[in-house]
């Protein structure tokens, strides 16, 4: 983009706030719409296992999107292998603290030797 589209763009100080505000208030009404239309009832067991799975599969998604990527491109480096070396300790069930010493350490072994 050139300078006057960027410029064009800008949001003041009050209109930035505003939308801040406007967005805060349609993500809790999407909350709350979700209560108002569920109510007191209770959900298809089918339904309910695959909301559980959203956080898992959410944290997953996130871990592996800033494991491979920098910036706008894919890499492998040595975060990869903090992350073989947390799976294994998980597959292992290697205690939560075990398992985030072992990819700290694992990454960065790797980066010290590169």
């Amino acid at each position: 983009m050139n300078d006057e589209a960027m410029s064009a763009m800008q949001l003041s100080s009050v209109q930035l706030w505003g939308l801040i505000v406007l967005l805060s208030v349609v993500a809790f009404g999407l909350k709350v719409l979700g209560f108002v239309v569920v109510g007191g009832r209770r959900l298809p067991a089918m339904l309910e296992r695959c909301l559980a799975l959203i956080p898992a599969s959410l944290l997953a998604a996130l871990v592996a999107k800033d494991t491979f990527t920098s910036a706008q491109s894919l890499v492998l480096d040595a975060r990869a292998a903090g992350l073989i070396v947390a799976v294994i300790a998980v597959w292992r069930r290697a205690p939560f603290i075990v398992v985030v010493v072992a990819a700290m350490a694992a990454t960065a072994l790797v980066r010290g030797l590169a």
